[in-house]
């Protein structure tokens, strides 16, 4: 290397990652395994990304031929088969690698069998891989709120790291990708301890660092549903999409967004969106009901109990308020656009329950990594009645005035549901029975109820060997990228499913960036961008 070439860069190293949730930990590891010295970037104070909130429950595979029939139905065609092929591969191998992760702290990894979400071929012989146990782990190292298996999962990646001599740095965040003439990414720009770095990769960038939940303008691109609320992270704002689209990566997926419908606070000041709970929570029914974030189910069949119904803003109802998968296909009957009025007639939609229903359980949850204030939802509903989530209405008039909806349609609504749950099926939008609950003892309670997204499936193409792809599907030299940051899942999500990613495509990602680069010259970078 001459002078000149040595000046052009601040800092230098094998392998770089951007982001260090699951699958940066994952990459990090196995580039350090494949003997490449490597360097962690996160932009945010603490590291986890979505890893360290998730349900933690890796979707494993008993069978691989049986995982790739599921992986291909969920997609439904819009994925190519060799990295489904690959990703089936790895959810065979998943309990094996979490094992020796978890083998070094005195964890205990857990594999259960769990069908998927949906009956397609295959779904029978898939189930969960989750680090339960970790001695003298009690909190969160990282997280705003409570311990998960999600935690433990990425305590283990984290501690696992930085035992093989991974550099990791936080506060961090890089800003565009560096190439050299040939299009090759040969490092990139980012802010460490306060100033512009240049940071050569000697062999390669893996780019892990998430999609974009909080990028509001990249929802607003993609998604038909305006807004739609983050949940879980507040750092993945799609930095990640940005850099590898300037560098000539190809886009999938970009309009799948996993999520459910859910709450906000009345105080701005906390981000966080809530989550609604059925009761009793992540309990599988038929045709593979399952969690709606991926928790390790097992195999109990109790009833759902489900205290609410949502109505559009014409008070009626429009959609199974409990349908199969509800963290991941909840939010698409909201999407409807009405092109007459020009508006979304159910964003918000209006969440409606009773007295009994707001006795039977806490309805809501925050589940979330990041420094912002994390409201604890109370045991009875009561509190977020007093800070105005939950408005109460002491009879159905009250409850019209406060909608807006004609109280005739109300007690239509209300009639028709309730006679529905004397029954014991819903003929309209046929509701599981052991979910539905009558709503028929004032007082009434509502609430806006708005499409909340866990995590976005869009991103850079990538193939097999988790290189990312140019439009015309040629690899992009030395770039790779895993986990939710261009997920495979085009059609359907498979709960637990993103985690799956994170390790395999980590490991992949890692490996192939690590690969020494036969006979390869210094190549200049590209300019800084003014």
């Amino acid at each position: 290397m001459s002078t000149a070439d040595r000046d052009m860069w601040d800092e230098e190293t094998d392998v770089v990652v951007v982001g260090f949730g699951g699958a940066g930990a994952a990459a990090a590891i196995a580039a350090r395994q494949a003997g490449a010295e490597v360097l962690v970037l996160e932009k945010m104070p603490d590291p986890g990304g979505l890893t360290i909130v998730s349900a933690g429950g890796v979707r494993i595979a008993f069978d691989r031929a049986a995982a790739l029939s599921y992986l291909e139905a969920t997609c439904a065609g819009r994925t190519p088969r060799a990295p489904l092929e690959a990703l089936a591969d790895g959810m065979v191998a998943a309990p094996d690698w979490l094992r020796e992760l978890a083998e070094p702290l005195g964890a205990t990894v857990t594999v259960t069998p769990s069908p998927g979400n949906y009956p397609f071929p295959g779904y029978e012989a898939l189930g969960y891989a989750a680090i339960t146990e970790v001695p003298g782990l009690e909190t969160p190292p990282h997280a705003a709120s409570k311990l998960t298996d999600g935690g433990r999962l990425f305590h283990a990646l984290e501690a696992a790291a930085r035992r093989k001599g991974a550099r990791i740095v936080t506060d961090a965040p890089v800003r565009r990708l560096l190439t050299g003439p040939d299009r090759a990414v040969t490092g990139l720009l980012a802010e460490i301890d306060g100033r512009t770095v240049r940071v050569r990769a000697r062999r390669g960038v893996v780019l892990a660092c998430g999609g974009f939940e909080t990028g509001e303008a990249l929802k607003r691109d993609h998604f038909q549903a305006i807004p739609v609320l983050a949940g879980s992270f507040l750092g993945n704002s799609g930095d990640g999409i940005a850099m590898a689209q300037d560098v000539g990566a190809a886009l999938w997926h970009m309009w799948h967004y996993h999520g459910p419908y859910g709450l906000r606070h009345s105080d701005p000041a906390y981000p966080y969106a809530f989550y609604l709970k059925a009761l009793p929570m992540w309990t599988p029914g038929p045709a593979g009901h399952s969690s709606a974030l991926g928790l390790p189910a097992g195999t109990k069949k109790e009833p759902a109990r489900v205290a609410w119904i949502l109505v559009d803003q014409t008070g009626r109802r429009f959609m199974d308020e409990y349908p199969p998968y509800p963290g991941d296909t909840g939010i698409r009957p909201l999407d409807a656009f009405d092109p007459k009025t020009q508006s979304f007639p159910r964003i918000p939609a209006r969440l409606i329950l009773d007295e009994n229903g707001r006795r039977l359980y806490p309805i809501g949850r925050s589940i979330a990594n990041g420094r912002a204030p994390v409201h604890e939802w109370s045991a009875d509903n009561l509190r977020e009645i007093e800070l105005g989530i939950l408005r109460r209405a002491d009879n159905l008039a009250e409850l019209a005035a406060q909608t807006g909806i004609p109280e005739s349609t109300l007690a239509d609504t209300l009639a028709r549901w309730n006679a529905a749950c004397r029954e014991g099926h819903d003929h309209d939008h046929g509701r599981r029975p052991d979910s539905m609950v009558p709503i028929d003892t004032p007082p009434f309670y509502h609430a806006e109820a708005w499409p909340i997204v866990i995590n976005t499936q869009g991103g850079p193409v990538h193939d097999p060997l988790q290189r990312v792809l140019t439009p015309f599907g040629e690899p992009i030299p030395r770039l790779f990228a895993a986990g939710e940051l261009g997920s495979v899942f085009g059609h359907l999500y498979l709960s637990g499913g993103n985690l799956a990613e994170c390790l395999v495509g980590g490991r992949i990602a890692g490996q192939q960036a690590a690969a020494p680069i036969p006979a390869n010259p210094i190549l200049p970078a590209s300019p800084v961008p003014a």
